[in-house]
C-alpha cells in the first residue's frame, strides 16, 4: 500500500498548471493602451461601471501589484512579448513611424514560444515593435495580424503635430497595408473591428490551442468611440470609451463560453502603462498612485492585472504579491511545458502566485525600472515592499495647473530627485513619505541591486550607456 499511497500523494502535489500534453490551455491576452490603475470599476473607477471586466475579476484573480517594465508603449510591449527588460533587447521608449529598428529576429516572442506546442496565433490591434516589414507580427510567430503598426496618435491629425511631422496612419492585414490612410471616422470603429477579428480567430481555431494577443489602441489619445457608445456613460468621452472596451471584453468572454472553451482558456487583462495625465479629461486615473505614464513612480508602472482560468486560477481572489509582465512568458512556458529561449531573459516563473499557492513568494530579488534612453530610475525589492527612487528628473503636473480638456494636453514641469528616496509600499502606496534616512540598510541593499543591473544593462544617467548583457535591436 505504501508505494500506491506515495504515488497518489505525488499526483496530488503536482503544480495546479499541470495539463495533459494534448490539451494545453488557450491563452487570451487583452492589452490596453494608457489605461490607468483605477480605470475599471473593480479597481476603483469613478462615475461609470465596467461589468464585464468586473465579472472577469470575480471569476478570476485580481493582481493589485502588477507592473510593466517601462511606462511607455514600445518598451512595455517588448517586455511582455519577450520576457526581457526592453533595454536588454535594444528597444527604448516609443518607436515612431520612421524608426529603422525594431524587435530582432534573434529574440523569442511569446507567439514563437507557444508554437512549440502547435498553437495557432494571432495579433490584433496595436503592435509598436517596429513598422518595417521584418519587424511585423507575422515575422515573429504570429500566424495572422490585423491592426496599426504603432500608436493611433502618430498621424497627421495629432493636435500638436507640425505639418508633415507624421505620415498617414496605415492599417495592416498580415504583412501588407489594407488601408493606407486611417481617418478619424475609421478610428471610431477600431475597438469594434479589433473585437470582431478576435472573435473570428477564436471561432476559427476552437478545435486547437490558440494564443490571441488583443492589443487595443484605446484608451490612448486621440479617443474615439463608436456610435453605439457615444454619450452612453453620461460622464464624457473617456468613460464612453471605457464602456466600449468593457463591451469588447464581454464579447471575447461570451465567445469562449459559447464555443465551450471557457474552462480551458487562460485570460489575462492588463495595460501597457499608466494614464497619460497631461490629457486631463481624456486621460484615465492612477487612483491612489503617484504620477502616471512616462514616470517610474507607481502611477506609471503599476497597472490593472486580472487573470482567469477556471479550476486553475482561484476565482474571487486577490493578491498583492508583486509581478511584472516580463514574468508572463516564463510562466506560460512552465504551464505548457515549453522550452525557454537559450538567450537570457529577465522574467521568472510566477505560476505559484498566479495559481494561488498559499504564501507563494515572488522569485525575484529585485525589479529594475528604466525609462528614457536607458536611464535606471528606480529599483524595487522582489516582494514589492521597498522601492528606491534613484536620482533622476521626471515629469509632473503642477498642482495649480488647470486640467486639460477636449483632447489637447497641458505642459508638464520637470522635477529633479537629487538623492535616493525610499518608500515602503506596504504602508504607503502613494509614495508620499521618504524613509531613506530611517532605513539606510534598505537603501544600501537596493543600491547594490542597482549596481548589478547597471553592469548588465547600463545606465545613461551614470555614463554607462551599455551593459555587458544587452543585445542589439533588429535593424
Amino acid at each position: 500500500m505504501r508505494p500506491l499511497l506515495s504515488a497518489i500523494l505525488a499526483l496530488l502535489l503536482l503544480p495546479p498548471a499541470a495539463t495533459s500534453a494534448s490539451s494545453p490551455p488557450n491563452i487570451v491576452i487583452i492589452f490596453m493602451d494608457d489605461m490607468g490603475y483605477a480605470d475599471v470599476s473593480c479597481f476603483g473607477a469613478q462615475g461609470y461601471q465596467t461589468p464585464n471586466i468586473d465579472k472577469l475579476a470575480a471569476e478570476g484573480r485580481k493582481f493589485t501589484n502588477f507592473h510593466v517594465a517601462q511606462p511607455v508603449c514600445s518598451a512595455s510591449r517588448t517586455a511582455l512579448l519577450t520576457g526581457c527588460y526592453p533595454n536588454r533587447v535594444g528597444i527604448h521608449g516609443a518607436l515612431g513611424p520612421n524608426a529603422k529598428h525594431g524587435i530582432s529576429a534573434g529574440e523569442t516572442t511569446l507567439a514563437e514560444l507557444v508554437k512549440q506546442k502547435g498553437y495557432a496565433t494571432a495579433a490584433v490591434g496595436k503592435w509598436h515593435l517596429g513598422s518595417q516589414p521584418q519587424f511585423l507580427p507575422t515575422r515573429h510567430g504570429f500566424d495572422q495580424y490585423y491592426g496599426l503598426p504603432y500608436s493611433n496618435d502618430m498621424w497627421p491629425y495629432h493636435p500638436q503635430a507640425k505639418k508633415g511631422a507624421f505620415p498617414s496612419l496605415p492599417m495592416y492585414e498580415d504583412d501588407h497595408v489594407v488601408d493606407p490612410e486611417v481617418t478619424p471616422e475609421e478610428q471610431t470603429r477600431l475597438t469594434t473591428d479589433y473585437t470582431a477579428r478576435g472573435v473570428q480567430f477564436i471561432e476559427k481555431n476552437k478545435d486547437k490551442p490558440f494564443l490571441l494577443y488583443l492589443a487595443h489602441s484605446m484608451v490612448h489619445v486621440p479617443l474615439f468611440v463608436s456610435e453605439k457608445y457615444q454619450g452612453k456613460s453620461g460622464k464624457g468621452l473617456f468613460a464612453d470609451v471605457m464602456l466600449e472596451v468593457d463591451w469588447s471584453v464581454g464579447q471575447i468572454l461570451d465567445t469562449l463560453k459559447k464555443n465551450g472553451l471557457e474552462d480551458n482558456t487562460w485570460v489575462i487583462f492588463t495595460s501597457d502603462n499608466g494614464p497619460w495625465l497631461s490629457y486631463g479629461d481624456h486621460a484615465g486615473s492612477a487612483g491612489p498612485l503617484r504620477e502616471g505614464k512616462g514616470t517610474c513612480w507607481e502611477g506609471g508602472t503599476r497597472v490593472t492585472g486580472i487573470m482567469k482560468w477556471p479550476g486553475k486560477i482561484p476565482a474571487g481572489t486577490t493578491t498583492d504579491t508583486m509581478m511584472m509582465t516580463i514574468d508572463l512568458l516564463p510562466t506560460v512556458a512552465h504551464v505548457i511545458d515549453a522550452k525557454l529561449p537559450e538567450h537570457k531573459i529577465d522574467g521568472l516563473n510566477c505560476w505559484p502566485i498566479v495559481s494561488g499557492v498559499p504564501d507563494a513568494q515572488n522569485p525575484h530579488d529585485f525589479y529594475a525600472f528604466y525609462y528614457e534612453q536607458n536611464q535606471l530610475q528606480a529599483i524595487s525589492s522582489g516582494d514589492g515592499r521597498w522601492k528606491l527612487q534613484l536620482p533622476h528628473t521626471y515629469r509632473s503636473l503642477p498642482a495649480d495647473q488647470p486640467k486639460a480638456t477636449g483632447g489637447k494636453p497641458v505642459n508638464y514641469k520637470q522635477v529633479k530627485i537629487t538623492e535616493p528616496e525610499l518608500y515602503d509600499l506596504y504602508t504607503d502606496i502613494s509614495e508620499s513619505k521618504n524613509l531613506a534616512a530611517q532605513n539606510p540598510g534598505e537603501v544600501a541593499r537596493l543600491q547594490k541591486h542597482a549596481e548589478a543591473i547597471r553592469a548588465e544593462l547600463g545606465d545613461s544617467l551614470m555614463k554607462q550607456p551599455k551593459g555587458s548583457g544587452t543585445r542589439e535591436a533588429g535593424q
